[in-house]
């Protein structure tokens, strides 16, 4: 897909979502990337000035989209349960954004940016305002929260692996809502 006019750092950060989703992040490379793009081997550098850089506007860009779908369905839903789906469902659709969220190695964890949007996200994952997680001072928040995220990030992580397709449950929404119900609620029998 050449570049042509109009946003280049957008051209080069779609790119590269599409590099990582469809043959990991080990095969972003900057000048693969500008090539695709159409540009000189400096635009990237311009832009985000190494891969790392490159990496952390992906990271940054993953964790606000996080944050605003996480915060968007407990909106809509005051369901921790259903922040939980909404985890999975965007993790499933940004292929591109999420192995690059939570690999310090790869990113500037020095950048601000990156620590504003990480940390907004995060806040969703150890109970919104007001949410129904009914634990008691801030360590069993953050255990339950951790808890939690283990969950569903561990469901998105084999969904996106290809580990859990084709199982009991061939949806990732229904397969969270499954899994956190079979360990938070009772069974019989």
């Amino acid at each position: 897909m050449p570049y042509h006019h109009g946003n280049l750092r957008r051209a080069l950060l779609d790119a590269a979502l599409d590099t990582i989703a469809t043959d990991g992040v080990a095969a972003l490379n900057l000048r693969d990337l500008a090539r695709r793009c159409g540009v000189s081997h400096a635009a990237p550098t311009h832009h985000f000035g190494d891969r790392r850089g490159l990496l952390t506007a992906i990271a940054t860009e993953g964790y606000d989209g996080l944050a605003a779908a996480t915060a968007a369905t407990w909106d809509e839903t005051g369901s921790f349960l259903e922040v939980g789906v909404a985890y999975v469902r965007y993790a499933v659709a940004h292929p591109g954004h999420f192995p690059v969220m939570f690999r310090p190695d790869l990113v500037d964890p020095a950048d601000p940016e990156l620590a504003r949007a990480s940390s907004a996200s995060a806040a969703m994952l150890y109970g919104p305002v007001g949410s129904v997680v009914a634990v008691d001072g801030d360590a069993a928040r953050r255990i339950a929260g951790t808890a939690a995220w283990a969950l569903v990030h561990g469901i998105a992580t084999l969904w996106l692996q290809g580990s859990l397709r084709g199982g009991p449950i061939d949806d990732p929404e229904a397969l969270t809502r499954a899994a956190a119900r079979h360990l938070f609620e009772p069974t019989t029998g």
